[in-house]
C-alpha cells in the first residue's frame, strides 16, 4: 500500500516526531567547529546514523539537521555561499535514512538576529533567506517544514510566508519557544500563547507548536493544555505539535545537564497526549531513548 501523504498521515493519531540533533551530535565527539549545520557536508554519515536511530526507537519523522542552516547565521562561519548546499544535503541524507515509508521535515530555525529597528535584518532580505532555505530542503526531498523556536512575531511571520510559498501542497509546521514566567507563558520577545497561535493560524500553517524554552516537563504539560484550549475556542482547523526539552537543565560543571530520565519524560508525553496533542518529539536533551520510552508507552 502506497504510504499516506505527510499532510494526511498526521490527522491520523499519535504522530510521533524525533528527539534533538545537537545533543547527538556532541555525544558522539563530533566538534562542531563550523556549525552543527555544515556537518551535513563533512560527516553525513554521522548524521544519517542519528535518524536511523531515531526511527529504530519509534519516530515516524524526523527534522532535517538544518535548523541554523540560513545565510545569516552560516557568515558567522563564513559559509553562507554553502547555504543551499548544507540544507539540500541536509534533506538528503534525512531521506536516505527514512526511506520511502517514513517522513522527513525540512527543519528551520531563527535567523539569529532581529529585525529593524531593533536589530539590523531588513524584512525583504529575512524572506528571501528563509525562501532560499526552503527551496534547497525541498530540492533535497523533504515532505514538509518545520519552522521552530521562533520568539518573534514578525520573524515568524516572515519565515511561514517563505515558506508556504516555495512548499506547495506540502505541510508547514510552525511553533515558538516558551518561558513559564509570573506573568505566564512568554517567548523572549514577550509574545504569549494566543499571539503566537493566532499569527501562525492566520497565515495558514497545518499545525502551531511549541518547542525549546526554559520550562519544566510539568509546566510543559500546563503550556499543550493552554495550547489545546486556545485551538478549540478558535476553531480553527489546526493541529499542535509539541517538542519539550528533557526538563529544565542544570547548570554542572559550566554546562547545561538535562536530567529527566526517559521514563519521566515518557510519562510527561502522555498527559501532553491526553491534553489533545497527538504530534509529539523532542527538543533539547533528548535522544533516541526518550523517544522509545514514548513509543513503548503511547504505541500500544
Amino acid at each position: 500500500m502506497a504510504r499516506l501523504k505527510l499532510n494526511e498521515r498526521i490527522r491520523q493519531g499519535l504522530f510521533l516526531l524525533d528527539g534533538a540533533m545537537g545533543t547527538q551530535l556532541f555525544a558522539r565527539g563530533l566538534e562542531a567547529g563550523k556549525g552543527n549545520d555544515y556537518l551535513n557536508v563533512d560527516s553525513a554519515e554521522v548524521v544519517c546514523e542519528i535518524h536511523r536511530d531515531y526511527f529504530k526507537a519509534g519516530s515516524e519523522a524526523v527534522l532535517t539537521n538544518t535548523f541554523g542552516a540560513n545565510r545569516f547565521i552560516q557568515a558567522r562561519h563564513k559559509l553562507e555561499g554553502f547555504v543551499e548546499k548544507i540544507n539540500t544535503a541536509g534533506a538528503e541524507i534525512a531521506r536516505r535514512a527514512a526511506g520511502e515509508e517514513r517522513y522527513v521535515l525540512g527543519d528551520i530555525g531563527p535567523s539569529g538576529d532581529f529585525l529593524e529597528p531593533v536589530g539590523m535584518l531588513k524584512a525583504d532580505e529575512l524572506k528571501e533567506a528563509f525562501r532560499e532555505q526552503a527551496k534547497a530542503l525541498l530540492a533535497g526531498g523533504v515532505d514538509g517544514f518545520i519552522i521552530e523556536t521562533m520568539t518573534a512575531l514578525d520573524e515568524a511571520g516572515i519565515a511561514i510566508e517563505a515558506v508556504k510559498s516555495v512548499s506547495g501542497q506540502l505541510p508547514v509546521f510552525a511553533s515558538f519557544a516558551f518561558d513559564h514566567t509570573s506573568n505566564g507563558f512568554k517567548t523572549m520577545m514577550g509574545v504569549d500563547v494566543e499571539s503566537a497561535i493566532s499569527k501562525a493560524v492566520s497565515l495558514g500553517v497545518d499545525a502551531v507548536g511549541f518547542n525549546c524554552g526554559s520550562a519544566t516537563l510539568d509546566e510543559y504539560t500546563e503550556l499543550s493544555g493552554k495550547y489545546a484550549s486556545i485551538v478549540k475556542q478558535s476553531g480553527a482547523d489546526v493541529l499542535i505539535f509539541a517538542e519539550p526539552n528533557a526538563g529544565r537543565p542544570e547548570l554542572v560543571d559550566g554546562k547545561a545537564v538535562y536530567k529527566v530520565l526517559p521514563e519521566d519524560f515518557a510519562a510527561a508525553a502522555q498527559k501532553i497526549h491526553s491534553a489533545g496533542i497527538n504530534i509529539i518529539g523532542g527538543c533539547c536533551g533528548t535522544g533516541p531513548e526518550h523517544i522509545e520510552a514514548v513509543a513503548k508507552r503511547l504505541l500500544v
